[in-house]
């Protein structure tokens, strides 16, 4: 399905203010994250929306910001920072076929990468060992990239992973699905 990984450098045209015209990420994360919440931002990139949802999930919940490349985890560090919710987020390197995360969450986001993943059955295997029974996973993938019949090959494959999905939310440049972990 995927393998090629955007290059940090490539991020910044965008991830970038102009983005919260398009993407609001409280507004779009909302009804699925809540204060106390453990989250997981997987391919987080430079923090956009995982500084969002540490604001969501206030200083009694936890971020894991996880991506492969290095320098995305430190300009998301940095920007954390300067939003001051870097002891919120707890920054995560994963490996392109191995997630990595052990700790359960009650919400995952992968927005923009999962046509990324070498491997999106294992993705979606690591995917389900980690989110807590009845927890969501919101899957976004940009329409310009991703095609329509692309994106329904990456909901059946999130579906035989034993994730149903829950709803299917608009968001602008964006083909979306919410799932809900049903494989307990």
């Amino acid at each position: 399905m995927g393998g090629h990984i955007c290059p940090w450098w490539f991020a910044y045209t965008f991830d970038n203010r102009l983005r919260y015209f398009f993407h609001n990420p409280e507004k779009i994360l909302a009804p699925y994250v809540a204060r106390g919440m453990t989250v997981l931002d997987v391919g987080c990139g430079m923090g956009f929306f995982s500084i969002g949802l540490a604001r969501l999930v206030g200083d009694t919940g936890c971020v894991i910001a996880a991506d492969v490349q290095t320098k995305m985890l430190a300009v998301m560090q940095n920007r954390s920072e300067k939003a001051g919710v870097a002891d919120i987020i707890r920054p995560h390197k994963s490996e392109p076929d191995n997630l990595g995360v052990k700790t359960p969450v009650d919400f995952i986001l992968a927005f923009w990468m999962v046509h990324e993943v070498p491997g999106p059955q294992r993705f979606y295997e690591q995917i389900v060992q980690c989110l807590k029974p009845e927890g969501k996973l919101l899957i976004a993938e940009p329409r310009f990239h991703v095609s329509a019949n692309r994106f329904q090959q990456i909901v059946a494959l999130a579906e035989t992973s034993g994730l149903s999905v829950y709803g299917t939310p608009t968001i602008k440049l964006s083909r979306s699905a919410v799932f809900n972990n049903d494989s307990f």
